[in-house]
């Protein structure tokens, strides 16, 4: 009997779902997000698919999601009343921060509001060293006091972050006690078991931040258990962390930090397991959907991880000095780099008189001109609509039928009549400004970090990331574009690529040449412990589980780090130092002379869970039939040209551009003297001239 696994990544405009059976066939939604309760349409989209095939949700075996239900409570602060329990003297370290601006010399600029109001951080006298001796005790009737003052303040959640913590919990421990015993229910924090490394601000605000959204996600977990069980599908329900990896719906709602920006990850993720397959060494991936872009590095079949992030910082693609904007999260992530454009981003005209795209979005409420559903403001799709690129009578299978006569009407009024040009050159220069604005990211990722984007395969996917590729492409110099089968539901086929993980780190800080490696192996097997128990409790034991280690450097005197891995066998101190100064040469153009200690920082583990066999086909077989093309339309290169439509199975022999890729939840654009054909893998490879 065919058994199923689901992915579903919940975006800001669409749900897309994947159903993909234990043969290689795969079934395949897209339904507008439904935004008061994200969980619905998951549910309604799940009974679709059901009545659609026949099947029904005994056949479920996994379901595997990203969501955004933390990050969006965070963006909009709409995150559990929380309260903060800290050492005196730390009570303002919230809005001290770390004094880092996002943008230098604007003096306009304001820090974020704290996720905890003043009047809920309390304070206790204690004090703990940096080496973890106790210098001050903590007062059991002082700890009382500020929890009794938090309780009568009708909080909904405590995070506890006292000093020094990570080198002895034993002040945070006795608090955590006095918490459970006054309020039983009440969900808690502690630094020393969310982030128990140096750093007291991003101690703080890591802590603080799961906190916040503690309450939210375990509600969104529980009401998407209800419904699942409520349609019969009972089957395990796994999220996909901010890091690559999977973890189980009890330990997300225990530590959600992890999934703050899971909904981006499972793209990177189906990218990096084809990048492999392809046996493509340096590949960087671009997921357009309906509100934002987003960009990632997979370089030698590794996926570039970022040990610190911002969340709610707005554009995250900054130089690496310009920080401090949004809410600091010190956990592992994928590095992504993202810019507010999207299908859906406003295309607008500003004071000055110049277009802009982006970055406030229409969403999946009220949409693109073209949907029809309200909208009023001219958008990127309806630019893409203009110049021939996306079929009206097609969009989502042609589930969602277009007004095109609408958006010509309004874009000409709003934008083309403004700027005194002909209606395609305006639609034509909305595309292209939005194409410049996601450049942007690309290089973030590349460029910024030492890497030269013409070196580098363009993995596009996303609802609107084939549209945009080889224009992209073309303007950064990069020859090959690979866009992957289910394309416009990519983030939610690579969710089936993912393997479970747990990452974890603590502090331990040593001059490398001056340490014990008996000593550091010690702490090492510690973190690998608690990996293969958390493993173990997912169903990972023995020949299932596999530790991956690595560690967090710096030259003395840095305050940042780099990671590097340490493979299996006894700790080589000689070896770390050695792969530091590569990888800090690497991703900073030099490397410090051999009179220039390195520090270690902190010891990292992954604990990873192993599938027996591989997690998808080498070869899936869509259930949608492709349909019949349409004829051949004008399509605007920068002049009208008559461009052929195609499906994805008329590439089996190579065809030039221009030319159109229609498919049920994406649109390829290949441009004039382009190449393209599919591969053994059904990929759609497009070589540019």
């Amino acid at each position: 009997m065919t058994s199923y696994r689901v992915g579903v990544d919940v975006g800001g405009t669409f749900t897309d779902i994947v159903l993909l059976g234990s043969d290689g066939t795969i079934h395949t939604k897209k339904i507008s997000s439904s935004v008061e309760n994200y969980a619905q349409a998951i549910v309604d989209g799940l009974a679709e698919l059901f009545r659609e095939t026949g099947l029904a949700g005994g056949a479920i075996e996994e379901i595997r999601h990203g969501t955004t239900v933390a990050s969006n409570a965070i963006l909009e602060h709409k995150g559990a009343k929380t309260g903060l329990i800290t050492t005196k003297g730390f009570r303002d370290v919230l809005e001290i921060r770390t004094l880092r601006m996002p943008r230098m010399y604007d003096i306009g600029w304001t820090k974020p509001v704290p996720l905890v109001e003043r009047y809920l951080r309390r304070v206790v006298d204690e004090r703990i060293n940096a080496a973890g001796a106790v210098e001050r005790a903590l007062d059991p009737l002082e700890a009382e006091r500020a929890v009794d003052a938090l309780l009568a303040e009708k909080i909904e959640t405590i995070a506890v972050c006292l000093l020094h913590s990570f080198a002895n919990p034993a002040h945070e421990l006795a608090i955590k006690e006095v918490i459970k015993r006054k309020a039983p229910s009440l969900p808690c924090s502690l630094s020393c078991e969310v982030l128990p490394e140096i750093k007291e601000y991003e101690r703080t605000s890591t802590t603080v931040v799961n906190a916040y959204v503690t309450p939210i996600v375990a509600s969104y977990l529980k009401a998407l258990r209800k419904g699942l069980d409520r349609a019969g599908v009972r089957a395990r329900l796994l999220l996909m962390q901010s890091n690559g990896g999977l973890t189980t719906d009890a330990a997300a709602a225990a530590l959600p930090i992890h999934i703050i920006e899971s909904g981006p990850a499972g793209g990177v993720v189906g990218a990096q397991a084809l990048a492999r397959a392809k046996r493509l060494p340096k590949v960087i991936t671009f997921d357009m959907g309906g509100t934002t872009a987003k960009a990632a590095m997979v370089e030698d079949g590794e996926v570039t991880r970022a040990h610190e992030y911002a969340v709610g910082a707005g554009i995250m693609i900054g130089s690496r000095l310009l920080t401090g904007a949004g809410y600091t999260l010190k956990v592992p992530a994928i590095d992504l780099a993202e810019v507010g454009a999207g299908g859906g981003s406003l295309v607008w005209i500003d004071d000055a008189g110049a277009l802009q795209v982006g970055p406030e979005s229409a969403g999946a409420a009220p949409g693109p001109l073209c949907y029809d559903k309200g909208g009023e403001t001219p958008t990127v799709t309806d630019a893409n609509l203009l110049l021939g690129y996306i079929n009206p009578a097609y969009l989502v299978g042609g589930a969602l039928k277009l007004n095109p006569d609408k958006a010509r009407r309004i874009f000409n009024d709003r934008i083309a009549k403004p700027l005194g040009m002909p209606l395609e050159r305006a639609a034509h220069g909305a595309h292209l400004i939005a194409a410049s604005n996601m450049i942007r990211a690309i290089r973030a990722v590349s460029s910024e970090r030492g890497r030269d984007p013409r070196e580098f395969a363009l993995f596009a996917f996303g609802g609107n990331g084939p549209v945009f590729a080889c224009g992209m492409a073309q303007a950064l110099g990069m020859k090959r574009i690979v866009v992957p089968p289910s394309a416009g539901l990519f983030s939610s086929f690579g969710l089936l690529y993912a393997g479970v993980e747990h990452h974890y780190s603590r502090s331990f800080r040593r001059l490398l040449r001056k340490a014990n490696p008996q000593e550091i192996a010690r702490v090492w097997d510690a973190l690998a412990g608690q990996a293969r128990e958390q493993l173990a409790a997912s169903g990972f034991t023995a020949d299932k589980a596999r530790i991956r280690r690595s560690a967090a450097l710096h030259y003395q005197g840095q305050t940042y780090e780099l990671s590097v891995p340490l493979p299996d066998g006894p700790i080589d101190l000689a070896y770390l130092e050695e792969a530091y100064g590569r990888e800090h040469e690497k991703t900073y153009g030099h490397r410090a002379g051999a009179d220039e200690p390195v520090e270690l920082v902190s010891i990292q583990v992954v604990g990873q869970g192993l599938r027996a066999g591989p997690s998808v086909p080498e070869r899936v077989r869509p259930s949608r039939a492709e349909p019949k093309p349409p004829p051949p339309r004008p399509a605007y290169f920068g002049t009208w040209i008559e461009t052929p439509v195609l499906r994805r199975s008329d590439l089996a022999r190579p065809r030039s551009g221009p030319l159109i890729v229609e498919e049920y939840d994406a649109t390829c654009v290949v441009p004039p003297g382009a190449r393209a054909e599919l591969d053994a893998g059904g990929n759609i490879l497009i070589e540019l001239e």
